[in-house]
């Protein structure tokens, strides 16, 4: 968000919690995408803002309570109000349990506690009938981005027809593996994993879609996939390939707000061109914070 759509955010969080008799002198921002996320204090509130309209949250919510019902290792919502979305000043905005970080950054969670927590994860989704979409309406969305050069106008016609090809082929690949699909976290990269002393809690359901639990486990570290049962190297290394390539999409869109997305968008479209082994999206983010000490490449989900 610009500081000034924030200023607003911080108000309409802030009013929502002074409504609900939740003490808020402060808010502190955790962290600034397409949604804001604050801590609110000294009522201890972790608190999620967007523009209406632009986000997701009744779905995230009401997924969200299913999901702790069903034992996951999720974030829970605040339980001194009602579970529902709040909309404030043109904001959308939920109210969850701010929970203490065990551990200064998520690189101390052990790979093996990772792995225990996705698996538990997803062995709860797939107690969860919930109707959600498909990893392919992402593909979508990125093939979109590189078709139209409205969206994309600094991508140079060679790199459209290479990156577009790859995206389709992609697809085809792991459709035709006919692999099982259950519901998914969609992104569980280690910026959306919370190291608490209770163990790993997952955030950010907004991303929930259907698909092979390989394409979850394209967005973690490569150690972390030693840890998980029963795994296909093969449909994991598409899966890989194929979220490096969605990645790269996002970095050209316009409008892109990913500190310098471009160079980004370059180094991406590099690798894709290298061809394999295919790495995580972690190894290409230390590889490229090595160069320009920047931090993270995925892209901010809709509506966050």
């Amino acid at each position: 968000m610009e500081m000034t759509d924030v200023t607003r955010a911080i108000a309409a969080a802030t009013s929502v919690a002074a409504s609900l008799d939740l003490p808020t002198d402060d808010a502190v921002v955790l962290h600034n995408s397409n949604k804001l996320a604050l801590r609110l204090t000294p009522c201890d509130v972790f608190a999620r803002v967007a523009p209406v309209g632009q986000e997701v949250a009744r779905f995230e919510v009401e997924l969200a309570q299913r999901l702790v019902e069903a034992g996951c290792p999720v974030c829970p919502l605040e339980s001194r109000v009602e579970p529902r979305v709040h909309v404030r000043d043109g904001f959308a905005v939920t109210l969850w349990t701010y929970v203490e970080p065990a551990t200064p950054h998520i690189a101390h969670l052990a790979p093996v506690d990772y792995a225990k927590a996705m698996e538990q994860l997803h062995v709860g989704m797939r107690e969860v009938d919930v109707p959600s979409p498909r990893f392919t309406d992402r593909i979508t969305e990125a093939e979109d981005v590189v078709a139209d050069p409205a969206r994309s106008p600094e991508l140079v016609d060679a790199d459209r027809v290479f990156l577009g090809g790859r995206l389709a082929s992609l697809r085809r690949a792991i459709d035709e593996r006919g692999a099982v699909e259950q519901l998914l976290h969609g992104e569980p990269h280690p910026g959306n994993v919370l190291s608490t002393r209770h163990g790993p809690l997952f955030i950010d359901l907004e991303t929930c879609c259907r698909g092979p639990v390989e394409f979850d486990l394209a967005h973690v570290p490569e150690a972390v996939c030693a840890h998980y049962p029963d795994v296909d190297p093969g449909l994991l290394d598409e899966c890989r390939q194929l979220v490096l390539a969605m990645v790269t999409a996002w970095r050209w869109e316009a409008g892109d707000q990913f500190p310098n997305g471009r160079w980004f968008g370059e180094e991406l479209l590099r690798v894709l061109r290298e061809g394999p082994p295919w790495p995580t999206l972690d190894a290409v983010t230390r590889r490229l914070d090595g160069l320009d000490g920047l931090d993270g490449l995925e892209k901010s989900p809709k509506g966050v």
